[in-house]
């Protein structure tokens, strides 16, 4: 195959290929697909789940070691991570490889270049370009209208939450990526826009990056009325790290016992489990309110 050269909730279409079946990644690169890929390696958790969500799991070939939603991904081949094996890779003919900007090496995508492998990049930084993703892996791999209903459906629950969270008081709340340093999430990040439409205020919302590290002395300044926790057997923080944080007394978190946990599998990825995403850090911010209830417009 030829390679050529190198809002939420708006409902605006997502204008990520320049022809029917040409595509413009999300590091800026074309490529062009003649007929859809039917062996497809996927690189990250977020894009494997999207691919099962739009129907098309069965041509997948290879996935991370990682990829464990939904149950389906354990029966395929792993290929690390990412460093995957670019013998495994080439031994399993792939007419396209989608890959995840943040993590993977780039003298990997190089390599695949060289190897005339497609390769489609994916970064997803707002929750407008999960739901566009959804939208062009629709196109590429001929699934246009499972693609746009899962989308739209997806679309109308956020709206829905928002909706029904927009009455709530804002709470400060603090996402704890990693313990040591202490990593949180910012302005540009996903996860960011997500707290915002849970009804929390982010008390990293100053910083410039969107996985800022923070000191102490700043958190203990914001005070956050919540600390959230990603869990889970892969990532998250561990329950020794989680209870050091008790020795903050002063903290409004702390003195209300609001230390909560939430699956790092599901919040950490941008893919088709964004709403349920968004409605476990509703519930966690905002135990008050109910979510089960239709919102009257």
């Amino acid at each position: 195959m030829k390679r050529r050269q190198q809002g939420i909730l708006t409902g605006m279409p997502f204008m990520a290929h320049v022809s029917s079946r040409s595509f413009v990644d999300d590091a800026g690169r074309n490529i062009y697909l003649a007929k859809p890929p039917v062996r497809i390696i996927s690189l990250a958790p977020s894009v494997t789940e999207m691919v099962f969500a739009i129907g098309a799991g069965d041509r997948l070939v290879a996935v991370t070691d990682f990829c464990d939603f939904p149950p389906e991904a354990a029966a395929k081949a792993k290929l690390g991570y990412s460093n995957p094996n670019l013998e495994a890779v080439m031994a399993l003919q792939p007419d396209l490889v989608l890959a995840p900007k943040e993590f993977l090496r780039p003298d990997v995508i190089a390599a695949l270049d060289q190897l005339k492998v497609p390769v489609f990049v994916m970064a997803a930084t707002t929750i407008e370009d999960i739901l566009a993703h959804l939208g062009t892996l629709g196109r590429m791999l001929d699934h246009p209208v499972a693609a746009n209903d899962l989308t739209m459906n997806l679309r109308r629950e956020l709206m829905e939450i928002k909706s029904r969270m927009k009455k709530a008081s804002p709470v400060r709340v603090l996402y704890v990526l990693n313990s040591q340093p202490l990593i949180t999430v910012g302005p540009g990040s996903f996860i960011d826009q997500l707290i915002g439409l849970a009804g929390g205020v982010n008390v990293a919302a100053k910083s410039a990056a969107p996985y800022p590290r923070l000191s102490m002395e700043t958190v203990l300044l914001e005070d956050p009325e919540v600390l959230i926790f990603p869990v889970g057997p892969a990532e998250g923080i561990s329950e020794s790290e989680q209870q050091t944080w008790q020795r903050w007394t002063g903290m409004t978190a702390v003195k209300a016992g609001r230390l909560r946990q939430i699956p790092a599998s599901i919040l950490n990825r941008p893919g088709p489990r964004i709403v349920q995403a968004l409605r476990m850090l509703a519930e966690i911010v905002h135990p008050e309110v109910d979510l089960s209830l239709p919102v009257n417009r």
